[in-house]
């Protein structure tokens, strides 16, 4: 099975890495722009990312899963604000950042002085977005594919999820993951802009951010992002 999954993540670096040298600077196109809330990190994200996915599956002839690593999502965005505010959280450590998209938040834990970075994401295009992510920054992650939420051991110090969340089928797979990793003694902090899935009591508040918002079809230009840890 890991085959099929690594042929995958490497065929969307291929395509990634052709629409970066690609010309042209149309809201359908990658560009390299650094994060509102964190600055530090620059990442490849597309104008428009609905018109990027539609280009790009015309072009590919199939459906592909929508580019969520092609925004910067407000969860991410406070997780790794706090760790670049507080680096102590991840230097040293062993860090995995779970569905990370971007690569957001596992480039903030190396620039942090994490000593080892794993991001996951189910998503090739995602894996692969990591990858010319951590370039750009100059960082090293080891961007890893396939579903981690059935599994009990991160091998991790620290596991970080932001805005991993945004539905209740998700969250009802993530939560008890997360619980698992904490009782395993993973310290687990998670980014969360309150879209209504978290149940009361079971993450406490560790800070709270005021982050500009940059995701599509989101009405307020600020969202109030919670940093949070297992109860």
């Amino acid at each position: 099975m890991l085959a099929p999954v690594r042929d995958a993540a490497v065929a969307a670096l291929s395509e990634l890495e052709r629409e970066i040298g690609a010309p042209g600077d149309g809201l359908d196109r990658l560009r390299l722009a650094p994060t509102p809330f964190v600055p530090e990190v620059r990442l490849h994200v597309a104008e428009d990312p609905i018109l990027w996915w539609a280009r790009m599956e015309a072009y590919a002839g199939h459906r592909l899963p929508p580019p969520y690593w092609a925004s910067v999502w407000a969860g991410g965005q406070a997780l790794a604000r706090h760790l670049l505010d507080h680096p102590d959280l991840a230097a040293g450590r062993r860090v995995l950042d779970l569905a990370a998209g971007s690569g957001l938040v596992a480039i903030a834990a190396a620039l942090a002085g994490a000593e080892q970075v794993t991001a996951n994401d189910i998503d090739p295009y995602a894996v692969a977005a990591v990858t010319v992510n951590a370039r750009a920054n100059r960082v090293r992650v080891a961007a890893t594919g396939g579903d981690l939420l059935d599994t009990v051991a991160t091998g991790a110090d620290l596991l970080l999820a932001g805005d991993v969340l945004y539905d209740r089928a998700l969250a009802d797979r993530v939560l008890p993951f997360l619980a698992r990793a904490a009782a395993n003694g993973t310290e687990v902090l998670v980014g969360d802009p309150d879209r209504g899935h978290l149940p009361p009591g079971r993450l406490a508040v560790v800070a709270s951010y005021p982050v500009p918002t940059t995701e599509p079809a989101v009405d307020s230009p600020v969202r109030r992002v919670q940093v949070l840890r297992p109860a």
